[in-house]
């Protein structure tokens, strides 16, 4: 079967950085469905369009491609007093970053001093150009429920739904909510 709109796809992937130093070994295949659904980064799904199950490339991309160049202006620093206790570097909060229109952005805490807390907007991969090594493992139609919620289903997919369709917060210190940052 080939990769096409509404089928699912299973990759093995390193990815590395564009001086090939390892960010990530794939431990597990990426699952994702194909066609548009924000499951990959759309130049991955472009790679892999209309391709089989033993094609293997390796992908080059750049910033503006995978998650955008950095930008300073997503750097905050907070009174600690503003963030629950306890406090560690790489925890996450979400906030509003000023001019964002109210999106909601995911800071994460990359310094601590005495009484401040430096958070950053940005994703710990913006500014990188990627290099992405795949290897199509398993093609699939995906079920009329995967199209309808617009995500995999079962192995290295998402798990069940409730009332409110959320992703699963079950893990402990998974994530932490805070008020909006100004």
């Amino acid at each position: 079967m080939k990769i096409a709109q509404n089928t699912v796809v299973s990759v093995n992937y390193k990815l590395s950085d564009a001086q090939n130093n390892l960010i990530e070994d794939g431990a597990q295949p990426m699952v994702y469905l194909h066609g548009g659904y924000e499951n990959t980064l759309p130049k991955i799904e472009e790679e892999l369009d209309g391709k089989e199950v033993g094609y293997a490339s390796t992908l080059h991309i750049e910033p503006e491609d995978a998650f955008g160049d950095y930008d300073p202006a997503l750097v905050k620093v907070e009174d600690r007093a503003r963030l629950p206790e306890p406090l560690e570097v790489g925890m996450q909060f979400e906030g509003v970053a000023e001019g964002a229109d109210d999106e909601p952005t995911i800071f994460t805490v990359t310094d601590i001093a005495d009484d401040k807390v430096v958070l950053d907007g940005n994703h710990p991969l913006a500014g990188m150009a990627l290099r992405f090594e795949l290897s199509v493992i398993d093609v699939r139609a995906a079920t009329e429920e995967e199209i309808a919620h617009g995500h995999v289903h079962g192995a290295h997919g998402h798990h069940g739904h409730d009332d409110d369709d959320d992703l699963d917060d079950s893990e402990p210190d998974d994530h932490f909510r805070s008020q909006p940052l100004q």
